[in-house]
């Protein structure tokens, strides 16, 4: 599918019009409220779909905003710039920028195809994004970001049961104002963001936002026509139109687009020392030999329209959204070079056979809309009331290539196709029962149907022997899920909340194809219990919040990924639990000196005496196997949960004459050591990861102008972050190491 607008082209005429723009500002001067040296700003969230107090609202919630989410984009970052910066949230990936797997509590899915049905669900402007190549959206001109711990079950749109990642743009406003953001880094690491506040005639305002990145190739392949690896150009825009006349009604008109072209995951033949999960001897990143060939392009856009009515006693709202996404990416899966039954055998290390395969989304279109009704009553109970509509339908390819036959398309293409249809009907009520204690609570019902279909045998096909084409499933299932919720006021500035929630995933239904059969994993459901407290400290210098929590999954979807024959297999465990520790806090030590941190203690827990799975054909496997050979996986964490994820930052601001400042600022994310696969080895267990960030610079026109220097990953740590476990030990690293220099005008 070819994209209906180009965001690059769009972005350099923004910039064309930046002097224009900027002579206007001059006469149209932005307001910002005046905020005392030292003193945090409140946050408020719309967790509840409301926008309230973050200490009012009876969940766990963590916000990322401001400079924080400047710092984290600068270094030509992608949306898994955001693990490990709040409690409990990893981000991981085996097809780099295009298609990430989010993670809460411990508590997500490893699948890698295409139709793969994650628990996390990303919200980006009140739109779902369902499919996991549509949760790759970039960030830019973002005003904030929320993390909500799950079940999410009751308010929000899909599959929340580990919680939601909610995305808010910047929206048009009266004023006439913007900005331009540019950087440029190590291995022509480049990115521009800009953004245009346009007030139109009447009551209508427009904001136009961008972002372009690029990375030069910084792998050098010794082994392929592919010479040059890892790079990638990456543009994204977003067009917004905001109708309000002061009156009842009011509008918002949206329009994005992406489109991304580069690398695809480079997965590296034995870089993993056996018996260990240490590096080989002599690794380097920059260097790789394999001789499949490696490319990914993605392009998606979408709409949406929301509608007001302000009406004597209730707000009414209407919802629209729509979204289509094509992609391919191709990728060597052994890692290397020729194969051990060759005479000149193979490289790097032991390659037993080649495999080079492609996954590909041919056709997309989702559709949702909701209608939500919402009390404006100023007494002790408010409420809400909704009906929620989504559809989907999803074409989607795999390939298979002859590496040793000139990288020629080996068999036919293995087209599959899967339309999802769901409705829900949801409510939610608050009662103040006093000054100090109000009550939440809230209902949803929700059916959800999947049907799936593949390609049937076309004549002539070169594989007659091809079983997997010609089948399908299909599932339909429906669920009540329910919240409550309490928070109990101790001061003016502190909260206790305590809340229990449930949550729903329908079934997920995978074809048959290159990497196993057709099967099927059934509905999962989810009870949390959780409990907390939150404060503002030291006459608002100072924020923490702490909390605890429990949750159970009743048949919870797994994806047993690889072992000795590549397969991909779903299952349901019977149960699957949790239990941590998240504490937020944010201080002023002085008026120029803010430090925040963020950290999570997460225990989970596969409970299933008799679950077993394939394992890896080379590793050190770590679980008793049962006498098929498998390993058994009762008692193994979930994969790419790690128990422990910690986030400091800092900045030190030193004044200057003319309303300037010097500044420095530190970011720094932790996680402890995780398991990649359901079984557990030596191996594939990724060590703990610890990556800082590093900005210096100096700020004028009270704000308006910056220039600073970078640096991201520096200190230049290097770590296998997943793997691939079919015939040898190959993985693939995290980002390296880049500096860079950056320069931001607001105005």
């Amino acid at each position: 599918m070819k994209p209906l607008f180009k965001p690059t082209r769009l972005l350099l005429g923004m910039s064309l019009l930046w002097p224009m723009a900027y002579s206007t500002a001059q006469t149209v001067a932005p307001t910002e409220p005046a905020v005392q040296a030292g003193t945090l700003q409140a946050v408020t969230v719309t967790a509840e779909r409301r926008t309230e107090n973050i200490k009012d609202v009876p969940s766990s919630i963590s916000t990322l905003s401001g400079e924080k989410l400047d710092a984290l984009n600068t270094g030509g970052q992608d949306i898994r710039m955001l693990s490990g910066r709040v409690p409990s949230l990893n981000i991981e990936s085996s097809f780099g920028r295009a298609f990430p797997r989010f993670y809460i509590r411990g508590y997500g899915n490893t699948d890698f195809r295409s139709n793969a049905s994650q628990p996390v669900s990303l919200i980006y402007d009140d739109i779902v994004q369902e499919n996991p190549i549509l949760k790759g959206f970039p960030v830019f001109d973002v005003n904030r970001i929320e993390v909500l711990a799950g079940p999410q079950g009751t308010l929000f749109g899909r599959n929340t049961p580990a919680g939601v990642v909610k995305i808010d743009s910047v929206k048009p406003s009266k004023t006439t104002d913007g900005y331009f953001n540019a950087s440029y880094g190590t291995y022509g690491t480049s990115a521009l963001e800009s953004a245009f506040n346009l007030p139109l005639s009447g009551a209508w305002n427009a904001r136009i936002s961008a972002q372009v990145q690029h990375r030069d190739n910084w792998v050098t392949n010794d082994k392929s026509a592919t010479k040059n690896l890892e790079g990638y150009d990456d543009s994204a825009l977003r067009v917004q139109a905001a109708y309000d006349d002061g009156g009842a009604f009011s509008a918002l008109i949206g329009v994005h687009g992406r489109d991304l072209k580069g690398s695809a995951r480079l997965f590296r033949a034995n870089i993993i020392q056996k018996g260990s999960n240490d590096l080989v001897e002599g690794f380097d990143p920059s260097r790789i030999q394999t001789d499949g060939l490696n490319n990914q392009t993605l392009t998606n856009t979408g709409a949406s329209l929301k509608l007001k009515w302000s009406l004597a006693d209730v707000n009414v709202y209407s919802i629209t959204g729509y979204e289509t996404v094509s992609a391919f990416s191709r990728g060597d899966i052994d890692g290397g070079y020729g194969a051990a039954f060759l005479p000149s055998g193979g490289g790097p290390g032991l390659i037993p056979f080649p495999s080079e395969s492609a996954a590909g989304v041919r056709d997309h279109q989702q559709v949702s809309q909701e209608v939500r009704v919402e009390s404006k009553s100023r007494g002790p109970l408010t409420w809400q009331a909704g009906a929620y509509l989504f559809k989907e339908k999803l074409g989607f390819d795999s390939y298979t290539y002859n590496t040793l036959g000139n990288n020629a398309q080996s068999g036919a293409v293995l087209k599959s196709d899967q339309t999802n249809d769901t409705y829900a009907l949801f409510g939610g009520v608050t009662y103040a029962v006093s000054d100090v204690l109000k009550l939440r609570g809230g209902l949803r019902y929700t059916q959800d149907k999947k049907d799936l279909a593949t390609q049937p045998l076309p004549a002539g096909d070169p594989n007659p022997t091809n079983t997997s084409k010609g089948l399908g499933s299909t599932s339909d299932n429906s669920m009540v899920n329910w919240d409550i919720g309490a928070t109990y006021k101790l001061d003016k500035d502190s909260n206790l909340f305590g809340r229990i929630a449930t949550g729903f995933r329908g079934a997920s239904i995978q074809p048959a194809g290159p990497f196993g059969p057709l099967n099927q994993a059934d509905p999962e459901t989810t009870i949390s219990y959780e409990a907390g407290y939150k404060a503002d400290l030291l006459n608002k210098r100072a924020r923490t919040s702490i909390s605890v929590f429990h949750y159970d999954v009743k048949d919870q979807q797994l994806t047993a990924v690889g072992g000795t024959n590549n397969a991909v297999r779903l299952l349901n465990a019977k149960n699957a639990s949790g239990d941590g520790v998240e504490v937020n806090f944010d201080a002023y030590v002085t008026p120029n000196f803010l430090v925040t941190f963020g950290g999570s203690y997460n225990n989970t827990k596969i409970n299933d005496a008799g679950l077993a799975v394939g394992v890896c054909a080379q590793c050190t496997v770590l679980n008793a196997k049962n006498a098929a050979g498998q390993a058994l996986i009762d008692g193994n964490p979930l994969p790419n949960a790690p128990k422990w994820i910690a986030n400091v930052t800092a900045r030190y601001g030193i004044p200057a004459a003319n309303g300037g400042e010097y500044f420095i600022y530190t970011d720094w994310a932790y996680r402890s050591e995780t398991n990649f696969f359901l079984y557990r080895s030596a191996e594939f267990t990724g060590k703990d990861l610890l990556e800082g960030g590093l900005r210096a610079g100096y700020n004028w026109g009270n704000g308006k102008y910056e220039a600073a220097i970078f640096g991201r990953n520096i200190t230049n740590q290097v770590r296998v972050t997943g793997g691939i476990d079919f015939n040898n030990l190959t993985g693939f690293i995290n980002d390296p190491r880049t500096f860079g220099v950056q320069f931001k005008a607001a105005f």
